[in-house]
């Protein structure tokens, strides 16, 4: 109409060639991303062929844009980071994203992808060269996370892998603080520090924090649906003595990979490890009747050993009174002032020596399991052995699956330096760190 502006006309996706290419690759991502708040659990199993199909159709695109486009180092990144979105090593993907570097080394997203190519493929340290170059360019989330997460991978020996593992924990916090509300980012985290949980003093401390960054992946939808998420926490509970989360983590994660069997193996795992201990209990060790009073009755103060006296020094080097008291005088929680003593009637059978099981039976011929953590590979007990504990920390498990019940009584012991064996402290050389299988696939 006279006397109006002309309205200026918007360009066509075919004008903008690399925006149509972008774009195609983030509804990519956010395909496989957010595919579960689009679809039911129950397609799961159809989630990497549909992403699949989703890249082809992504790959045809780029194709054509690539004809009429002249920006070639970014083009061959987005070529690159679309055939990485499938989770295995990905060699096109490598060579596309090798190319694009060459062409533009400041390409922060190109080095990042490519990094992410180096670490599916086992390329540790090229991996970590790629993260470390792209942060040279610019700070990002995307690499910060990625440091963090190789970072926990290296290391010459014990003192250095540590070290990495604490700068680990450092970069995944700067990601937290690029994006707060990236659950991605958050997950990272709680790898980080379930790992120097393990590899350090094992702080209750640095589990609470792992939890916490758990919790706060969680309220991320990207993150929520990530089965590595579920997998690690459910490892953590599974060290808490947590079971039925750890076993409900395991299911949730193998709901959402339906073809990654570790998640399945872990719970039929952790199942088989609680029968084996209710077994061992229920039976006392199978010893005949004889043999088993005779051992009962065998059990007196001296026994205690160095804890017969009414104290011990506790390993943060305080001295603690101690009140020798039968196992079915244990509150829940710490009993703090209390020992218990006893007989050793079995073990448990395990492939994983993480923890270390062994049923006691008291004066009162009471049987309870006790799990030992961090005790060094083949320093077990032996049947008939007398073991004193003090300040046992009692706890109860009760839940149910698949119709069979879980229900039993156990202590558990962070520090076997603390027990008395036949009269005697243990040494240090029983000591070991434990380790826990943290899982990558995803990260």
């Amino acid at each position: 109409m006279e006397g109006e502006p002309a309205t200026e006309e918007k360009p066509s996706a075919e004008e903008w060639p690399l925006e149509r290419a972008e774009a195609a690759v983030q509804q990519l991502y956010e395909f496989r991303d957010h595919y579960f708040e689009h679809n039911s659990i129950e397609k799961a199993p159809l989630k990497k062929k549909e992403t699949e199909q989703k890249l082809k159709e992504t790959l045809n695109i780029l194709d054509h844009v690539q004809a009429q486009c002249e920006e070639t180092a970014r083009c061959l990144f987005l070529r690159g980071k679309a055939l990485n979105v499938m989770p295995d090593y990905d060699p096109l993907a490598q060579d596309s994203l090798s190319r694009a570097v060459k062409l533009d080394p400041k390409l922060v997203e190109a080095w990042n992808c490519l990094g992410e190519c180096y670490w599916k493929y086992g390329q540790v340290e090229a991996a970590r060269n790629c993260f470390v170059g792209a942060l040279n360019h610019g700070k990002s989330k995307e690499s910060l996370r990625n440091l963090s997460m190789v970072l926990r991978q290296i290391g010459k020996d014990q003192g250095e892998k540590v070290e990495n593992v604490k700068m680990s924990v450092e970069k995944a916090k700067e990601a937290v603080q690029c994006d707060v509300k990236d659950g991605i980012s958050w997950y990272v985290l709680g790898n980080a520090y379930l790992s120097l949980f393990f590899c350090g003093s094992q702080s209750p401390q640095l589990i609470k924090q792992c939890m916490t960054a758990y919790s706060q992946a969680y309220k991320d939808p990207v993150a929520q649906n990530n089965p590595d998420l579920h997998f690690n926490q459910a490892m953590a509970y599974k060290y808490q003595e947590e079971y039925k989360l750890a076993i409900d983590g395991f299911k949730r994660a193998g709901i959402l990979d339906p073809g990654w069997m570790e998640p399945g193996d872990e719970k039929l795992k952790l199942l088989n490890i609680l029968t084996k201990t209710i077994d061992l209990v229920e039976g006392k060790g199978k010893l005949k009747g004889k043999r088993l009073h005779s051992m009962v009755q065998s059990l007196g103060p001296s026994d205690l050993g160095p804890y017969g006296g009414g104290s011990y020094t506790s390993p943060s080097g305080q001295t603690v009174q101690l009140d020798h008291i039968p196992v079915s005088k244990l509150v829940s929680g710490s009993n703090h002032n209390k020992v218990i003593v006893g007989k050793v009637v079995g073990s448990v059978p395990m492939d994983d020596p993480v923890p270390y099981i062994f049923a006691l039976v008291d004066g009162e011929d009471h049987c309870i399991p006790v799990t030992v953590y961090n005790m060094a590979a083949g320093a077990g007990f032996a049947v008939g052995d007398s073991v004193a504990i003090p300040e046992p920390f009692y706890q109860e498990t009760d839940f149910s699956e698949k119709d069979k019940i879980f229900k039993f009584a156990s202590i558990r012991v962070d520090n076997p330096v603390v027990l008395v064996a036949n009269k005697k402290k243990l040494g240090s050389n029983r000591l070991a760190p434990s380790t826990l299988l943290v899982s990558t696939k995803s990260e």
